[in-house]
């Protein structure tokens, strides 16, 4: 029996709107307007003045204190991909870090999932951790460049899911989620598994439910009964 194509899709930046939430969040701790914040930002925030120090306090405080995980803005596009590819056989396997706020993990977990329920995101196996070659997967979709990075030098296939600070990384890349979709697609055909053609959304038995309502029974979010940075999150 063929095991099914596996794909790591990472969290922040690519299903959720990491950027958007956590700018809220600065802003209103600082007291001032957002759109005084920059979206074009690397990695570390140093355009918000930020330092090592100073995010960790602010990100800490916007997990914990205003439970960011559990409200953030996702991506536009991010649930129906997903569904379609989870309905054609493909595994989705969520690969985030999120633990970096100490003592605060059950916080982080506890809203991540409720997260991902409210959002319609399909998936076989969460996994938190930062080291992502550790997790086995046929292709990734990432945003973080040190974990881009690190997943190729394993000798691992990556989409980078387009964000200002990756732009200076070269390969597979998406600007959305319609874009993963057609990678996604082809590196299923290129591994030999059979990729089935999609059936219009009104042809699926209970999409509509599952696509604005609450999932079925055998829906992905849900305990499955077959197998398996940092600028903090991922």
């Amino acid at each position: 029996m063929t095991s099914p194509f596996v794909l790591g899709v990472d969290l922040d930046g690519v299903c959720a709107d990491y950027t958007t939430a956590f700018r809220t969040s600065v802003a209103r701790q600082r007291n001032v307007e957002p759109d005084t914040l920059t979206t074009e930002v690397t990695w570390d925030f140093g355009e918000w003045g930020l330092d090592r120090e100073s995010f960790l306090a602010h990100h800490r405080r916007a997990v914990v204190e205003e439970h960011m995980f559990a409200t953030m803005p996702p991506l536009a596009g991010a649930s129906d991909t997903l569904w379609r590819l989870s309905d054609a056989g493909v595994w989705i396997r969520v690969i985030t870090h999120r633990l970096i706020s100490n003592w605060h993990h059950a916080t982080a977990v506890a809203d991540t999932v409720a997260w991902l329920d409210d959002q319609r995101i399909p998936y076989r196996d969460l996994c938190f951790l930062g080291a992502k070659p550790q997790v086995g997967a046929d292709l990734y979709v990432e945003d973080a460049p040190h974990n881009v990075e690190a997943l190729r030098a394993s000798g691992a296939a990556v989409v980078v899911f387009d964000q200002p600070y990756n732009r200076h990384l070269d390969g597979l890349r998406a600007r959305s989620w319609s874009e993963v979709e057609d990678l996604v697609v082809r590196a299923v055909v290129d591994s030999g598994r059979a990729y089935p053609s999609p059936l219009p959304l009104d042809g699926l038995a209970g999409a509509g439910d599952r696509l604005g309502g609450e999932p079925p029974a055998d829906a992905q979010g849900l305990a499955s009964d077959r197998p398996e940075e940092t600028r903090g999150p991922a």
